[in-house]
């Protein structure tokens, strides 16, 4: 039976808020015969998400005990994923309702693609959906065209907390990246590239917006630059090997 395995890093922190993203995947209606479970891969020294997690039977929680980073605690939840498929689920963030069934639906009409990148609403402290036009246009993506985009434009086409991607093409390119800033989208250029892919039109995840996101903290400006020049690296990189082949 087909599974998708939903992939959350989170720190103690997050405990008020992770509830409603647990709930937000147990109200999902999954296709005919697909299943879910839930990986939650906590990072910090002073664990506290265990009881919280255990009120969601599709979920299973590891503390690691230890400061690791966000991307080295995703590729650590990724080593325990058995699903077919990988989602990215931020701790602050929700599954829009249908919001999987969308994604896996793109990739049952598009067998030979690699990667979803779902479309999302900003979700506001006072509960209210804000709806923004997507960052490029929407539909198949040919392998590559993400990394001509991120050349061209010095950034992503879509964001990507929203990802799905078949897992063994999250590993094969190594998971998500030891940078401090950008992480995802190093995991973007680097599946975009050597796979096809799709971006949907619809709504499949909501950012939740809130004082405590990491992107609102002051320094979080600082090491983007150096982490886009890691980005660029890579694109550039795989593309002269491919040349070279």
């Amino acid at each position: 039976m087909p599974l998708v395995s939903v992939l959350t890093a989170a720190l103690a922190d997050r405990a008020p808020l992770l509830p409603a993203t647990g709930g937000s995947l147990a109200a999902q209606a999954l296709p005919s015969g697909w299943e879910l479970e839930w990986i939650v891969e906590e990072d910090g020294p002073e664990p506290a998400l265990g009881s919280v997690v255990a009120g969601f039977p599709v979920a299973s929680h590891r503390a690691l005990g230890v400061g690791m980073g966000v991307a080295a605690t995703r590729n650590l939840a990724l080593s325990r994923a058995r699903g077919d498929l990988v989602h990215v689920l931020d701790s602050d963030d929700l599954v829009a309702p249908n919001g999987l069934a969308t994604v896996i639906a793109a990739f049952e009409r598009n067998p030979d693609i690699g990667w979803v990148a779902g479309q999302a609403d900003n979700l506001m402290p006072d509960g209210s959906r804000v709806s923004f036009e997507p960052i490029s246009p929407t539909g198949r993506v040919e392998a590559g065209a993400v990394n001509d985009y991120v050349l061209e434009h010095g950034r992503g086409p879509f964001h990507p907390a929203g990802l799905t991607l078949r897992t063994d093409l999250a590993r094969a390119v190594g998971g998500w990246a030891a940078l401090p800033r950008a992480e995802d989208m190093a995991l973007v250029v680097a599946a975009a590239e050597v796979a096809a892919g799709y971006h949907t039109p619809e709504v499949t995840w909501l950012y939740r917006q809130h004082p405590g996101q990491m992107t609102r903290a002051d320094d979080w400006p600082d090491l983007d630059p150096a982490c886009w020049t890691v980005i660029r690296q890579r694109i550039e990189s795989m593309r002269r090997l491919k040349a070279m082949a």
